[in-house]
C-alpha cells in the first residue's frame, strides 16, 4: 500500500535519505516559485539543475519540471546538499551490533544527525555509508559537543520498542564531566529543576516551576580546584547536564554555551567539552537480555588543568 510519509521514491544517497517538503493547503502558481520562496538557501539555478537530473520527485514518483504547477497538499522529495562541508577530523567506533541495535562511541565535535552545516560529517550518515544500513536511526541523541555512547535502531520493525525505553525512563545513563570543585555540597546531590528555552539561539535555562529535569550528581575524584563528576540523569532535556551544572556554579570545562556563549573559531578543536556519555544499561525489550555498554573514550586528567 502506498505510504505518502515514506514513499521511497528517491533512494538513499551517500547515506542520506531525501528531504521532504509538503505543499500548503492553499497556494497556486508554479512549484518552482514556491520552492525558491520556501527554501531560499537553495538558489533558483540549483532547483533547475536538480529538476533536470530528476531529483525533485513527488510522492507518486513523478519528477518535477520547471513548468510543474503548485498542487496543494502534495509532498515533494529532494536531496539536501552541502557543497562545502568541512570534515570533522575524529572517528567514531562501533562497540556492538546485532540485527536490532547498534551502539556507537562518538567523538567530540561530531553531530549525531544532519542539521545546519553538517550532513555527511554526522554520526548517522557516516555509519550508514560505512555499514550499508539504510534503516539505521538513533534511538536517542547527545550533543555535538558531547562524546560517548549513542544507541541506534537497525531496523524499523523493532525501533519503537527501543524508543519506548527512553520514553519510559527504563535506561540507566551515566555521564562523566570535568568541572570545578565546590566546597559545601552535600553529595550525592539530586538536582531537580525546570528547564526551558531562554530565547537566545537554542540555549536553555532554569526557571521557577515544577521540575522537568532530574540528575543525580556525585564525585568521582578531586584534584585541587578541579573535580571529575558522575552524572546520572533520569531525564533527557536539551543541554540538561550543562545547564544544571552551570546553575550550581560548576560550569563544565570547555563549555562554549554555558554560562555564557563563547563560540570557538571554525575548525578549532583545541578545547572539547569535558562531558562524556560513559555508560548505558537496560533490559533489551526484544531479546530480554541485560545490556550494559561503556565508552572507551576518556576526558582530560585533572592534573592537566592545573
Amino acid at each position: 500500500m502506498h505510504n505518502p510519509h515514506d514513499p521511497g521514491v528517491l533512494p538513499t544517497r551517500d547515506g542520506v535519505r531525501p528531504s521532504c517538503v509538503v505543499l500548503p493547503s492553499r497556494g497556486g502558481g508554479l512549484l518552482l516559485d514556491f520552492l525558491c520562496e520556501r527554501l531560499p538557501a537553495v538558489a533558483r539555478a540549483d532547483w533547475l539543475a536538480r529538476m533536470a537530473r530528476a531529483e525533485v520527485v513527488d510522492e507518486h514518483a513523478q519528477p518535477a519540471t520547471p513548468a510543474t504547477p503548485f498542487t496543494p497538499g502534495l509532498r515533494y522529495y529532494y536531496y539536501r546538499e552541502l557543497p562545502h562541508e568541512a570534515p570533522v577530523p575524529f572517528q567514531e567506533e562501533v562497540l556492538y551490533q546485532d540485527e536490532h541495535i547498534l551502539v556507537a562511541d562518538k567523538p567530540h565535535f561530531l553531530p549525531v544527525m544532519p542539521a545546519g552545516r553538517y550532513l555527511q560529517e554526522t554520526l548517522l550518515v557516516r555509519l550508514k555509508r560505512k555499514l550499508g544500513l539504510d534503516e539505521l536511526s538513533p534511538v536517542h541523541r547527545i550533543d555535538r559537543d558531547t562524546a560517548g555512547l549513542v544507541l541506534f535502531s537497525v531496523q524499523r520493525a523493532t525501533r519503537g520498542r527501543y524508543q519506548a525505553l527512553f520514553r519510559d525512563r527504563a535506561v540507566h545513563k551515566v555521564y562523566e564531566a570535568v568541572a570545578p570543585w565546590r566546597e559545601g555540597l552535600s553529595l550525592p546531590l539530586l538536582r531537580e529543576s525546570r528547564l526551558q528555552e531562554c530565547g537566545d539561539f537554542f540555549r536553555m535555562h532554569e526557571v521557577p516551576g515544577e521540575p522537568n529535569a532530574s540528575v543525580l550528581i556525585d564525585l568521582i575524584e578531586r584534584h585541587g580546584p578541579w573535580a571529575r563528576w558522575r552524572l546520572q540523569p533520569a531525564t533527557g532535556r536539551r543541554h540538561q547536564l550543562r545547564v544544571q551544572m552551570a546553575a550550581l556554579g560548576l560550569p563544565l570545562v570547555g563549555d562554549t554555551l554555558y554560562p555564557v556563549v563563547n563560540d570557538p573559531a571554525p575548525g578549532d578543536y583545541s578545547s572539547p567539552l569535558q562531558l562524556l556519555a560513559r555508560a548505558l544499561a537496560f533490559e533489551d525489550p526484544v531479546t530480554g537480555q541485560e545490556r550494559r555498554f561503556s565508552s572507551r573514550r576518556s576526558l582530560r586528567s585533572l592534573e592537566e588543568l592545573e
